[in-house]
């Protein structure tokens, strides 16, 4: 295994990594809409369903992958009513569609409205 770091995302916030390599497969950590350059989040699940996806697209790079190779992803959101506004900000990154599972869950770090994680060839 491989561990990946990259400026270009978020620190972990915990005793995590941003992801790993393994084999011929890229795996993030689950990713909130915090901006890496300034610490802070948009307002809004469209926004932060926005950073959310480019700090996954951040993670898959620095592991040699892209969007294009995602195969899974799993998507959290505090509020499944944001279940439709969160679909049109995420399909404009994942185009190709991956096998997916989206939950509401009770509470996210930092109080945020979603998390993405993805599991991606190389």
């Amino acid at each position: 295994m491989k561990e990946i770091i990259t400026k270009d995302a978020p620190a972990a916030i915990g005793p995590y990594a941003q992801g790993y390599i393994s084999g011929n497969y890229v795996f993030t950590s689950g990713q909130i809409g915090v901006d890496p350059v300034t610490g802070k989040a948009p307002e809004g699940i469209a926004a932060q369903a926005a950073q959310s996806c480019k700090n996954v697209g951040a993670v898959l790079n620095a592991g040699g992958s892209d969007f294009t190779k995602v195969i899974k992803t799993t998507c959290f959101l505090a509020d499944m009513s944001d279940f439709s506004a969160f679909n049109e900000v995420y399909a404009k990154y994942f185009k190709g569609k991956p096998a997916r599972s989206c939950v509401a869950v009770k509470t996210l770090p930092k109080g945020l409205l979603c998390e993405i994680e993805a599991i991606a060839e190389l």
